[in-house]
């Protein structure tokens, strides 16, 4: 019953990042990409610019920061490795993104978030 209500909560806040992306300005192009080596929850692309979003979703404000470290970093980026090819065309920049949400707190967008 939990991992329900977690996944419920998950796929409500990936709708949400989705449409906080695309009133700033993004195309979302695909959700929940499953990949040999993981999944990305969103792909969203603006001219020259792909970004793979992981997003996060926490009961409290204050756990959002401890949300995302470098091993869900470093595995959202190995399955960015799998597809980028399929998402990003010559010249775009290809990142990792990442968004933050709690309920009462606005989405936190962390742009480029991994860095190897």
């Amino acid at each position: 019953m939990r991992r329900q209500l977690a996944e419920q909560s998950g796929r409500a806040a990936e709708r949400r990042a989705a449409e906080w992306l695309a009133s700033a300005g993004w195309r979302i192009v695909a959700e929940r990409v499953r990949t040999p080596r993981g999944e990305i929850d969103l792909i969203v692309k603006r001219p020259g610019t792909v970004a793979f979003v992981e997003v996060k979703y926490r009961r409290k404000p204050a756990d959002l920061d401890l949300a995302i470290d470098e091993h869900r970093l470093a595995r959202v980026a190995a399955a960015v490795e799998c597809v980028a090819h399929d998402y990003a065309t010559a010249g775009e920049d290809i990142r990792v993104d990442v968004i933050l949400l709690a309920p009462g707190a606005p989405p936190r967008h962390i742009a480029n978030a991994w860095m190897p």
